[in-house]
């Protein structure tokens, strides 16, 4: 499991509407460029969202289910494609929040995922580049949200 934390002063409630929107993940994430609720889906377990995503020239989209929805605590969703899980723990901290996104393998990593990660058209090291991404997401969304509250 990959994970990664920072502080955010602001509440629970304020990080949750954005770390729990996937319409918006294009904001903050260096490679997702947003999701889209699938069939009139309302956010909760069970809902699914497109991901897309962009890495240099490759572009791909992903299917999500959401399998966490405990607002304001945790978001969870898995990634049908690379089996992988990725989630949001919200906990109030010193008069803010600390969010931590994490990532772990919900089971082995599908031929075609392998594939594309081994021919390194998503980065050399794509576990680091992933872990960088996560750092990178929580900065811009700790920026975005301590900057609404002003």
């Amino acid at each position: 499991m990959d994970e990664v934390s920072i502080w955010v002063g602001a509440a629970p409630e304020a990080v949750w509407a954005v770390v729990a929107d996937p319409t918006r993940y294009g904001e903050w994430s260096p490679e997702n460029q947003g999701g889209r609720w699938q069939g009139g889906a309302a956010p909760g377990p069970g809902a699914v969202f497109k991901g897309t995503n962009k890495r240099g020239v490759v572009r791909w989209s992903t299917t999500c289910t959401v399998l966490e929805y405990d607002a304001p605590k945790r978001f969870t969703f898995e990634v049908a494609e690379s089996r992988m899980r990725w989630g949001y723990r919200l906990e109030p901290q010193a008069g803010g929040t600390l969010i931590t996104e994490w990532r772990e393998h919900a089971g082995p990593l599908p031929i075609p995922a392998r594939i594309i990660t081994a021919s390194r058209l998503l980065g050399r090291d794509r576990e680091q580049l992933m872990v960088d991404g996560m750092q990178a997401t929580l900065e811009r969304v700790k920026r975005a949200v301590e900057t609404d509250r002003r």
